[in-house]
């Protein structure tokens, strides 16, 4: 089988390599020509792993392709899949003129029954409204379906995410279409992949409620970690507890500055917007996003309080990226913390493994280091933001030659305070009592 990918940003590259890794012919197209360029050098323009091995080897065996030219796309696949943005617009709601500029485009172009399939986050009635766009721009009426065909992808682990999904959501109302759309993913048959077949608009809710459901345990569990250091409990003992329940599970029940990245803050206000238009408040999702925007400025207060002031202190922060092995900085908690920790008074040191270069033009005020230990260099706290494997077994003894204070904000949970206080640090956590150095 041909497809085409009509957007080569995140989910357009993973979405083209993995399937060329398993036999189909695609060709990716986006109408940023130096982008294009760099692809088809093997030179991916974002961190995510294995990505560039796997461009690198569909560009070798002849499966993947890359193209400015949308009238290649259209002519190559007989599955067109549509990956571009659908940022948000200031009343939150998804801006779809991306979405329908290429639906116009794959109009214009059309010469034989294609599959068209938004593998974008969109509204529910997207599918219908990009029907209509497809149908109105058609010079000569030639059959199509469109699909509904979301995306499950964590950035960090996106192509296993792809290869071994916990599932398959196909939203047609086209018994062709699913029968394409089945073909085409019958590689993870093998691995019994469960599919959810059902209609456009189920598809496209299926996403949203995923991800609203997602970022509400990650809000909850941050609430419960303000409540437990008041009330002196360990927020990490409750989250084991509770997440040992199958009906609750453990996963998004870890305590931290909340969420970022660009899912989950632009589908809660997406949805929330649904809501409004439907005559429905979506009291939920809206209160998720409150206590996760309250969450940076706690964090920004537990830091304030453990220096005892902001003023002329220096801080140095491991960890910018929304999560570790990525580079996205969208809605990154570490950015708004950090800017705020800026216009308080400190001064604030940084690294990130792959972020850094991004988020030094973003805060120019920001002081870029090489590494974990300079960004520990006459500190008076070492934040850490981002749980980035390196920085999971940080030698203790020298960083406190380095720093003017010995003190560890995990805002990540990620040491046992009897550990860091043994060297001499005093640790402060999140959801947990802070302990002083032994």
């Amino acid at each position: 089988m041909q497809i085409s990918v009509i957007g080569t940003g995140y989910v357009g590259l993973v979405t083209g390599a993995c399937f060329a890794e398993f036999g189909v012919n695609v060709v990716c197209m986006d109408n940023d020509e130096k982008r294009i360029a760099r692809l088809e050098k093997g030179d991916v323009p974002f961190y995510e792993p294995g990505i560039t091995e796997l461009v690198t080897k569909g560009l070798g065996h002849g499966r993947l392709s890359f193209t400015s030219d949308l009238t290649r796309a259209v002519d190559h696949g007989e599955v067109i899949f549509i990956a571009v943005g659908t940022p948000p617009r200031k009343d939150g709601s998804a801006d779809l003129s991306f979405v329908q500029e290429v639906g116009r485009g794959i109009a214009g172009k059309m010469a034989s029954y294609k599959v068209i399939v938004t593998k974008s986050t969109v509204p529910v009635g997207t599918g219908a409204l990009l029907q209509q766009v497809i149908a109105d721009g058609q010079s000569k009426k030639m059959a199509f379906d469109v699909v509904s065909n979301p995306e499950f992808l964590r950035e960090g682990s996106a192509i296993e995410d792809f290869m071994r999904p916990n599932r398959v959501v196909i939203g047609s109302d086209s018994e062709r279409a699913v029968a394409v759309m089945k073909d085409l993913y019958r590689p993870l048959y093998l691995i019994e992949t469960p599919f959810v077949v059902t209609d456009v608009a189920t598809a496209e809710m299926i996403k949203y409620a995923s991800n609203a459901f997602l970022a509400t345990k990650i809000s909850f569990i941050n609430e419960i970690a303000t409540l437990c250091e008041r009330v002196g409990a360990d927020v990490q003992m409750v989250a084991k507890g509770m997440g040992l329940d199958q009906r609750i599970g453990s996963k998004f029940l870890h305590a931290g500055p909340g969420f970022g990245g660009s899912c989950f803050p632009k589908d809660l206000a997406a949805l929330v917007q649904m809501g409004e238009r439907a005559g429905y408040p979506m009291q939920i999702a809206g209160a998720a996003a409150s206590v996760n925007g309250q969450q940076r400025s706690r964090m920004v207060g537990k830091i304030k309080e453990a220096l005892g002031g902001l003023q002329g202190v220096t801080v140095g922060i491991l960890g910018l990226s929304f999560k570790p092995n990525t580079n996205d900085l969208r809605e990154a908690p570490a950015l708004s913390i950090a800017q705020e920790l800026m216009e308080q008074g400190a001064a604030v040191r940084a690294y990130d493994p792959a972020a850094l270069e991004e988020a030094s033009k973003i805060l120019p005020r920001l002081t870029p280091c090489p590494d974990a230990y300079e960004t520990a260099r006459d500190a008076d706290a070492l934040v850490l933001m981002t749980e980035w494997n390196e920085f999971r077994n940080l030698d203790f003894a020298k960083l406190k030659t380095l720093m003017r204070r010995p003190l560890l904000v995990d805002l990540r949970n990620v040491y046992e305070a009897s550990r860091v206080t043994s060297f001499g640090f005093r640790h402060v956590s999140v959801g947990r009592p802070s302990k002083d150095a032994n």
